[in-house]
């Protein structure tokens, strides 16, 4: 997961700093990835419960993905895809790979570690020619919600071309949001019966939103852009897959990895 940065910190200072080791190319990348960004809603398929025979797409196919790491070695993980059925939310569709990983853990680039293990996942499947490649992905990570504006998910979607939401546990500082800020605007009057709240960065920019995700759950998760889908839809869409405070896509994709990676390593 990408960790937090403080609130002070700003984007510049993370990324100059010669503590993190940043690549110059993983900078001159990241940044003509992110001229690709699309974060308006760009897809055939709609979301309605109906449709069918009426010519309409609907969207029937979520994939979530996440990597669990051994705890002997942290150079070795597990990175899994599974396609869930988006009105059941049943798995559909699970793959697994263990994989050695020598690309180092940057704050903010993670994607540069993660996503070559995913889209691996991706076109084995779609050379499979499975009838349940998804339509859209989930991320374990942030999107847009991100110091540079260009988070895994949206690192992601990019390159696998696919719509792709970002989910985070933890909110990533960035643009003067904090926890403290969050919890007082879920705390005031007018957002008392509110499950989510629009996360507005000091610039004036939307960056994401914190959703409080389930009944029993008292901590939000934080949903952001990743790529081709607009924000409402993206709240939409997660709303529509938590049984738990995860969703399940990502939840499903978490639990598989572990139990596969404690199988085979």
């Amino acid at each position: 997961m990408e960790i937090e940065s403080s609130p002070s910190t700003s984007s510049s200072a993370l990324y100059s700093s010669d503590q993190y080791h940043v690549p110059h190319k993983w900078l001159e990348v990241q940044d003509s990835l992110k001229k690709k960004l699309v974060t308006e809603d760009d897809y055939t398929w709609k979301l309605g419960e109906t449709g069918e025979g009426c010519g309409v797409e609907l969207l029937k196919y979520i994939g979530g993905v996440d990597i669990s790491f051994s705890k002997d070695d942290p150079s070795v993980a597990c990175g899994t895809l599974v396609v869930l059925d988006f009105k059941t939310l049943d798995v559909v569709y699970e793959d697994s790979s263990i994989v050695t990983i020598d690309v180092p853990y940057v704050p903010g680039f993670l994607g540069f570690r993660e996503a070559p293990i995913f889209l691996k996942l991706l076109e084995k499947m779609q050379n499979g020619s499975h009838p349940f490649y998804p339509q859209l992905l989930m991320i374990d990570g942030n999107g847009i919600l991100h110091p540079r504006g260009f988070g895994s998910a949206c690192h992601l979607g990019v390159l696998a071309n696919l719509p792709t939401i970002g989910i985070g546990k933890n909110l990533h500082h960035v643009d003067g949001l904090t926890n403290s800020k969050v919890r007082e605007l879920f705390e005031a009057d007018e957002n008392y019966n509110i499950d989510f709240i629009y996360l507005i960065g000091d610039s004036g920019n939307t960056l994401g939103a914190a959703l409080h995700s389930s009944k029993g759950s008292f901590k939000p998760i934080f949903v952001s852009i990743g790529h081709r889908v607009s924000l409402a839809s993206a709240v939409e869409v997660v709303r529509r897959t938590c049984n738990y405070r995860v969703p399940e896509p990502i939840r499903q994709a978490d639990i598989r990895s572990r139990e596969y990676l404690r199988k085979h390593h």
